[in-house]
């Protein structure tokens, strides 16, 4: 059975995508730590991301340096924080999210009832921000 990530990219469960390449996507979590918690997603699934292909690890981990790039200048955040937790879905996926202190690094904290407005307009911010940084291509229009 495909995992809830490949539903999402394959446009069977609705995303707010910021970006798409061949290899990879990018869109919000439904349950954000703070306003702007993205996921790094690979298109192919895998489970473990020790068992990822290590060229297409490193281009998620590109993507998601873009993205938290793109995170601290939408959010006026002094940092992005970068974890792989891998519990909640099984499908390789990092969590790139502003952040203010250490706080934004407990999953457990995140918050499952944040405004549909409220997620569009991060979505939208973080798109811009990429558009800004030269990353048009890869960001959708939403």
């Amino acid at each position: 059975m495909a995992s809830v990530f490949s539903m999402i990219i394959a446009g069977d469960l609705p995303g707010r995508f910021v970006w798409e390449d061949e290899s990879v996507v990018a869109f919000l979590t439904i349950a954000p730590v703070s306003m702007g918690h993205t996921l790094v997603v690979p298109r192919a699934e895998v489970d473990n991301w020790q068992d990822i292909d290590p060229a297409l690890f490193a281009h998620c981990s590109e993507v998601a340096q873009h993205i938290g790039k793109a995170v601290v200048s939408a959010f006026d955040a002094p940092r992005a924080g970068l974890l792989i937790a891998g519990f909640e879905v099984d499908h390789v996926h990092l969590h790139v999210f502003p952040a203010a202190d250490m706080s934004g690094f407990d999953l457990a904290l995140a918050n499952p009832n944040a405004a549909p407005a409220d997620m569009d307009d991060a979505a939208a911010k973080i798109r811009a921000a990429l558009r800004t940084q030269g990353h048009g291509e890869f960001t959708p229009t939403g």
